[in-house]
């Protein structure tokens, strides 16, 4: 599904979620594809930071990476992010809380990948009472913010993402830096989640997985949990367990296991309890990221001309269309005013700004974000109920 409305003299062009059905991979798949995603990286070392890697047009989702960030949280079906406020102990609350963790991570699509946002871009959509807001507050190095805060006061989400994709060789590997933190406001307790990694496979057999251990962290609770998203380790797309995940949820002080973690990210994700042996659902993929709705606009006049779904939307529009010389066209004169704004500010001796976040460092250089404002207000683009 394609929702496209005129915003002022341009236009916001929204399309359907990664989810489950993959509808949105069959609609862009193209012949050769592997062959032609193999000669865009024949003059690239292995080692190279591919952060600013300029794509052609005919690689990109038509969507920004601010928007596949946000999807992440407000297109969802059975909602896990109420359910952490709602635990009676915890126990329950945390892992409520690494069920939607697991919520988060959506399939992605071998040889596709979304626009990198400009600077300044935002993002800002409404799903229910939540309310979730992104803007990229760093263009080198690339530095994605997001903050999302419930009617309820109850849940509050601040993200900073800094993804670092590098190529080697045979593989691409995007790590993502930054804090992930949901809060639960009114048990005052606060969650440190880290992101998984993705492989991108390019011999000898192509394939995209998430990879890498994601730590949670609660300190007033004094729980963590690892949770390792496994590489299939297939040979010429041959065995292995794509998709698998197992880890744990055990003390800060003890290290003393509460319970493990096993199953599939895409299908059945289960807790066993180490006392008595229960096993309960933890997360399910089939009512989480399946049949997913794409967002609409609510109120034209509020959408602003820095939100993703306008600034690219006239690219999103041709690749749609399959009018690949309009997309390369469209989506050069987004870079290049891109870059023009960046060389007028140089040249007047500005720093730039973020319009919502506070962007700083800490002593380690990983970068934290802070939101300006207390909550989100509610969005002019809405998920369906």
């Amino acid at each position: 599904m394609v929702m496209q409305v005129e915003s002022g003299s341009e236009a916001a062009v929204l399309t359907a979620p990664l989810s489950l059905e993959g509808g949105l991979a069959a609609e862009l798949r193209p012949a050769n594809l592997v062959q032609r995603v193999l000669s865009l990286f024949r003059n690239v070392r292995p080692g190279s930071d591919l952060s600013h890697f300029q794509l052609p047009a005919t690689f990109n989702l038509p969507k920004s990476q601010l928007q596949l960030y946000g999807e992440g949280v407000y297109c969802v079906g059975e909602d896990y992010l109420s359910r952490c406020a709602k635990g009676s102990d915890a126990v329950e609350r945390f892992a409520a809380v690494v069920g939607w963790s697991i919520s988060t991570t959506r399939p992605p699509i071998f040889g596709f990948a979304p626009y990198n946002p400009v600077l300044g871009e935002t993002h800002h959509v409404s799903s229910g009472s939540l309310h979730v807001l992104l803007e990229q507050v760093s263009h080198r190095p690339p530095v994605s913010a997001l903050h999302a805060t419930d009617d309820a006061g109850e849940v509050e989400l601040v993200w900073c993402q800094n993804p670092i994709p590098k190529f080697h060789g045979t593989s691409v590997e995007a790590t993502v830096k930054g804090k992930r933190q949901i809060k639960l406001l009114k048990h005052s307790e606060s969650y440190e989640i880290d992101c998984p990694n993705l492989l991108i496979r390019l011999l000898p057999a192509p394939s995209v997985e998430w990879s890498g251990t994601v730590r949670i962290v609660c300190e007033e609770s004094e729980l963590e949990a690892e949770v390792c998203y496994y590489r299939s380790n297939a040979f010429m797309g041959l065995g292995g367990d794509p998709r698998c995940v197992k880890g744990k949820i055990f003390s800060s002080s003890s290290r003393e296991i509460i319970c493990e973690i096993d199953g599939h990210w895409d299908r059945i994700v289960s807790a066993k309890d180490a006392k008595t042996g229960k096993v309960s659902v933890l997360y399910d993929a089939g009512s989480a990221i399946a049949d997913l709705k794409t967002p609409v606009v609510r109120n034209q006049e509020g959408v602003s001309p820095s939100e993703s779904a306008v600034v690219w939307g006239e690219v999103s529009d041709a690749i749609l269309k399959k009018d690949w010389e309009r997309s390369r066209q469209a989506k050069r004169r987004v870079e290049d005013t891109a870059r023009r704004l960046d060389k007028e500010r140089n040249d007047r001796g500005e720093v730039w700004i973020p319009k919502h976040f506070s962007l700083s460092q800490d002593k380690n250089g990983s970068w934290e974000c802070s939101p300006l404002e207390k909550s989100v207000p509610p969005a002019p683009i809405i998920v369906p109920s």
